[in-house]
């Protein structure tokens, strides 16, 4: 149980040391250092893609010696980095150690060599994973190559929370696509702007909200009508860290270059159906043909999941979001209800799915959907 916590910013990088001390005065149970693993796991959303994010910590009799997470694609994973945060004093503790992990170590070399074997050179103990990997060159096989050499396994520890927690990377492995989530906000009488001109609906603290979304996933999708009326820039810039890649559905490529989507400090991939390709200076604009006549939606997540985009933000219009919808094509939609009414203008879309959180932002209500 947690008998006394402080508050902390998901930014600050303190020491594990002080950070365990101070906000946890007592830790009695698996599941406590499982979501600690969690709360690491969290810290390396913005630049781990496509691969899951992961948190680590090591313990023993009740004591973190050592926690990490993975932080950068193709660099360490999350128990390389806690092992290499032991302190020389605390070496010799390893064997006798429980490591903790919110997802399977691998057992493979892929741009790293397998977490298995580093468990294994070290003698660990026992090993304690929340979720099991999906990733068919994994699935149980890191598991069985720790228990084939001596090692006691536990899983299952807080799975639930576990698998929410890489179900971005549960997707693009599972079902090869990225992981879609919907974004959109409403009046309070069922609209989702007027028609013709841009329409602004949330507060403050919701926009904020948004672009900390931004900096969490790979790409975010908008029509050509929303990117020619809302002229949107579709970065984070009311937050930190990376924006993601933005792509603009433009059939007949009649977009204007002056729009903010073409302004060359953040990526941009133009969809469209014009088979020619037009000149451009653009050094951070890129271009891809499809055949809109026939499943447009199936064909840009194929596009997105071979460009290695783990996740996808669908953030307008009407009738883009409706067709995802329609096409059962999404797995979280998160809904604004603005304290406003327009009497008129375009529907907003129409969802069901199972609302998992509802929150207070202001005068917005945030619900947050899970397609069942």
């Amino acid at each position: 149980m947690y008998i006394n916590k402080i508050e902390r910013k998901d930014t600050d990088f303190v020491s594990t040391y002080e950070y365990v001390n101070s906000c946890y005065l007592c830790i009695v149970n698996h599941e406590n250092y499982i979501r600690r693993c969690f709360d690491l796991a969290k810290r390396g959303i913005e630049g781990v893609s496509p691969n899951p994010i992961v948190g680590c910590c090591i313990v023993h009799e009740g004591r973190i010696i050592g926690e990490g997470w993975h932080q950068q694609y193709g660099e360490a994973h999350a128990e390389v980095n806690a092992f290499a945060s032991v302190q020389e004093a605390d070496k010799h503790l390893l064997k006798k150690a429980t490591v903790y992990v919110s997802l399977e170590p691998c057992c493979y070399y892929g741009n790293t060599p397998p977490c298995t074997d580093l468990l294994i050179r070290h003698k660990i103990s026992h090993v304690v994973i929340s979720a099991t990997d999906p990733n068919p060159r994994i699935a149980g096989g890191g598991v069985k190559q720790l228990r084939k050499h001596g090692i006691e396994v536990t899983t299952g520890i807080l799975e639930e929370e576990g698998n929410w927690l890489a179900r971005r990377f549960f997707v693009y492995v599972g079902k090869k696509r990225p992981y879609i989530i919907l974004k959109f906000a409403r009046s309070t009488d069922g609209f989702i702007s007027k028609k013709g001109e841009q329409t602004w609906l949330t507060g403050k603290a919701s926009k904020q909200l948004v672009h900390k979304w931004r900096s969490e996933e790979d790409a975010i999708l908008i029509g050509t009508n929303t990117a020619e009326i809302d002229n949107p820039q579709l970065t984070n810039r009311l937050y930190h860290g990376k924006s993601p890649l933005r792509v603009v559905l433009d059939r007949q490529l009649r977009l204007s270059p002056s729009l903010n989507i073409y302004k060359d400090d953040t990526p941009t991939l133009i969809i469209t159906d014009n088979t020619s390709i037009p000149q451009h200076s653009f050094i951070h604009t890129d271009f891809a043909q499809i055949d809109f006549s026939s499943n447009r939606l199936e064909q840009i997540v194929e596009v997105l999941y071979q460009r290695k985009t783990k996740s996808l933000i669908v953030e307008g219009g009407a009738e883009l979001l409706q067709g995802f919808i329609q096409a059962d094509l999404w797995d979280e939609a998160r809904i604004f209800t603005a304290q406003r009414r327009l009497s008129s203008g375009i529907k907003a879309p129409k969802i069901s799915g199972e609302i998992i959180e509802k929150i207070a932002l202001q005068k917005d209500i945030l619900s947050i959907y899970k397609n069942k």
